[in-house]
């Protein structure tokens, strides 16, 4: 693949990503009772969809208005950067029967894995809540910032199920991307490698502050060594949360990330039942202390689902 191929997939990357975490599309004022609400109608890969926004606000009503000039200078750039893949022979239609299958087992289980990993970071929520504000649904007795969370997990596994982004080999910048979307709107510096010292809840190991470089290299490693598919993934998983890459949410980063590559090659799934988070925090902790990663490995490796029969 050429530099320019590889130049214009990041740039419909990007664009696709602005895209999708833009509130945008037909504004439709809804009333109820003495409130009223606002719907976006829009249409995604050739489908009319309908999202709940908010309680109706003047503010949020013209923020949307300008946030759809803004879509509409996105779509013509991507139109434009798609044409030239054209131009130059380019096809995205070569994705492999087995990854293929497993992006649509991910789908499936989408809202399932949401929910055991807002679970795992203590989010007041249930599966059918999780489900609603996945679609999005109103839901009630929730925190802003719980909902956000749930929020935030769903746009970082839509950006590793993008069909550029799953072909894309599993890297030091997918890693960066996953944690900026799982802390959007928690931390300014979100997909930024740590820089400061930081303690883990429950043990009295401290990791050191990684080093970029290093970080990268240890990923090219990790990925390039002879082992199986689940082998692999649970090392990327242990490495980036006993390392404490980012500033938060580690656990989900590591987890999300581990999955894109087990996905874009086709080697099923990890996703921790919500009946073992506690057993699975147990682990880490042992984990975290005397770096073993015997007992935590078998752990995940129960954890791993495939596709297929």
């Amino acid at each position: 693949m050429n530099e320019k191929v590889l130049y214009l997939l990041e740039q419909i990357k990007i664009l696709e990503f602005e895209l999708d975490n833009l509130i945008y599309g037909s504004i439709e004022v809804r009333d109820s009772r003495d409130n009223k609400y606002i719907y976006c109608h829009s249409r995604e890969n050739g489908v009319q969809t309908t999202k709940y926004i908010g309680e109706y606000t003047d503010v949020l009503f013209n923020v949307i208005n300008e946030n759809n000039l803004v879509a509409k200078e996105l779509k013509k750039k991507l139109r434009k950067f798609q044409k030239e893949l054209v131009s130059l022979g380019y096809s995205d239609s070569n994705i492999e029967k087995n990854v293929a299958l497993n992006i649509d087992f991910a789908k499936k289980h989408m809202a399932d894995t949401i929910y055991t990993q807002a679970i795992l970071e203590g989010v007041a929520t249930t599966l059918l809540d999780t489900e609603s504000i996945i679609e999005g649904g109103v839901v009630n007795n929730m925190s802003a910032a719980d909902i956000m969370k749930i929020v935030n997990l769903k746009h970082a596994w839509e950006f590793i199920l993008n069909k550029n982004v799953i072909t894309t080999k599993t890297n030091y910048s997918i890693l960066c991307t996953i944690n900026k979307l799982v802390e959007e709107g928690f931390f300014y510096n979100a997909g930024i490698i740590r820089s400061i010292p930081v303690k883990i809840g429950g043990t009295k190991w401290t990791p050191n502050i990684p080093i970029e470089i290093d970080v990268i290299e240890s990923i090219n490693t990790i990925i390039d060594k002879k082992k199986s598919k689940i082998d692999i993934a649970i090392e990327l998983l242990l490495y980036i949360v006993r390392s404490q890459v980012f500033l938060d949410g580690n656990k989900r980063t590591s987890v999300i990330f581990a999955n894109h590559y087990l996905i874009s090659n086709g080697g099923g799934m990890i996703v921790i039942p919500t009946d073992s988070i506690e057993e699975y925090k147990k682990l880490l902790v042992d984990y975290y202390e005397s770096n073993n990663s015997k007992d935590i490995t078998n752990f995940l490796k129960i954890c791993f689902l495939t596709y297929y029969i």
